[in-house]
């Protein structure tokens, strides 16, 4: 019912740049929380980044000053924007959305993106 489509991951030298893009489509009819995650080999997923509609972001210690959350809500996209890459940001990056459905009485329901990799190395 609901698909998430993600974008813009690939390799990088470490101080550069990379903007993820996250797109949900279907029987969308409301999405509060839009939020990052990532997923290094052999560590738990953890989140990054997330933002709440009419609300400020949050952001993992970890990349305070250094990552930044948009969205788009006419488009029904979140943005990752990272800037000063370490090689510690190398994971798999995967969008969440909390979608409420285009049907009365429908509650919220969470999906997932599949993952774009992100790759920071000289």
């Amino acid at each position: 019912q609901v698909q998430l489509v993600e974008s813009g991951g690939g390799l990088v030298q470490p101080g550069g740049s990379l903007r993820l893009s996250c797109a949900a489509s279907g029987s969308i009819f409301s999405i509060n929380v839009m939020g990052w995650y990532r997923q290094a080999p052999g560590k738990e997923r953890e989140l990054v980044a997330v933002i709440i509609s009419g609300g400020s972001p949050n952001y993992a210690d970890s990349v305070k000053g250094r990552f930044t959350i948009s969205r788009d809500n006419a488009k029904n996209t979140v943005y990752l924007q990272m800037n000063s890459l370490k090689p510690e940001d190398t994971a798999v990056y995967y969008c969440k959305v909390n979608v409420k459905l285009s049907y009365d009485g429908s509650p919220w329901y969470s999906y997932w993106g599949q993952g774009t990799q992100v790759t920071v190395s000289s």
